[in-house]
């Protein structure tokens, strides 16, 4: 019987132990510049996926998970003074699926089978929506940009949903079910659209779009009227929605992965190149790139940078150190302060 969402159970978990800062600051390698290690590679840290919130619009506090009780828990963690609080407790938490939510009193989080909220702050997690019967979770989950509802993907042996969860008790619906796997969701800014990956095809909703050629890592635009993605030669590209024109952006030096900021004057990527294995900055009017830091990363498509939301600082993540471990940048002096 097919589950759906609503108050199906509180969690009533251990949480709110406190771990001591475990920053430690150095400066890069290869730009001098100075970098904070947030977390100790001795344990696995990540950041939730780029296109979910995971820091605060002051700047203040990041969403993260770490493994080390032993198992994968989300923590929130005071970027001033390096103070991190749990959480969560019980199944371990899909690393990459845990988002802040319109008004950051809550946060939305996968865990086991299981999707819940629970507040920022304190207090207890309440399931909202377990897998179907012969469906596990995969991971998969974007967050409406007011926060009201969640789309995650789900597996059985033979089929991939890709499901809306209401959080407010409603019921859960199927936006597609298809025998090609679904991966990549991502809440179209204002609007209830999805955009996902099926098989080998880019799709919004039911449309499946029609990119210049293979698409790479991508993310909305500001205004949601675009789609911007790495092509096959790395370069950056952006695909109109209502035109379907799609036009060259910048030139990149080899990014596996990118992120833009709030107003996308500028982007940030993690350079797949094993000669130069750095982060940069590009800044798009002038398509000049800046060196940030190393990050030397075994694989450069889990580096992840992202900006702050006020985009004062960059945050990335590499396994160069250890296991992988999250690092911050201030980029005030490069980059103009976008947001409040």
């Amino acid at each position: 019987m097919a589950a759906v969402s609503g108050a199906i159970g509180v969690i009533r978990a251990e949480t709110g132990a406190t771990v001591p800062p475990e920053f430690k600051r150095f400066a890069d390698a290869t730009t001098e510049t100075p970098v904070t290690r947030l977390t100790d590679p001795a344990h696995t840290s990540f950041l939730p996926a780029p296109h979910l919130s995971s820091v605060n619009r002051r700047g203040s506090l990041l969403l993260y998970s770490n493994d080390r009780t032993g198992v994968m828990q989300l923590y929130r963690m005071d970027l001033k003074t390096g103070l991190s609080h749990q959480l969560s407790a019980g199944d371990p938490v899909h690393p990459r699926a845990a988002a802040i939510l319109a008004g950051e009193r809550h946060i939305a989080y996968l865990a086991g089978q299981t999707l819940l909220v629970q507040p920022l702050r304190s207090g207890s997690a309440r399931v909202v929506y377990r897998a179907s019967q012969g469906f596990e979770l995969t991971g998969g989950f974007c967050v409406s940009s007011d926060g009201a509802s969640v789309a995650l993907v789900e597996k059985s042996a033979a089929t991939w949903r890709l499901r809306r969860i209401p959080l407010d008790r409603g019921e859960a619906t199927i936006l597609l079910e298809s025998a090609g796997e679904i991966r990549d969701p991502m809440g179209r800014p204002e609007t209830g659209d999805i955009l996902f990956r099926e098989g080998g095809k880019l799709r919004l909703q039911s449309s499946v779009l029609a990119p210049a050629g293979p698409v790479g890592s991508y993310l909305w635009s500001p205004d949601g009227a675009s789609i911007l993605y790495l092509d096959s030669s790395n370069a950056i590209r952006e695909l109109n929605i209502a035109t379907g024109v799609d036009a060259f952006v910048a030139k990149t030096s080899r990014f596996a992965i990118f992120d833009r900021n709030a107003d996308a004057s500028v982007f940030v990527g993690a350079s797949a190149s094993k000669a130069s294995p750095v982060v940069l900055l590009l800044l798009r009017s002038v398509r000049r790139e800046l060196t940030l830091a190393e990050h030397r990363a075994s694989e450069p498509v889990l580096v992840t940078p992202r900006f702050t939301p006020n985009s004062k600082a960059v945050l990335f993540q590499s396994d160069k150190h250890g296991k992988m471990a999250l690092y911050a940048v201030n980029v005030e002096r490069l980059v103009e302060p976008t947001g409040d």
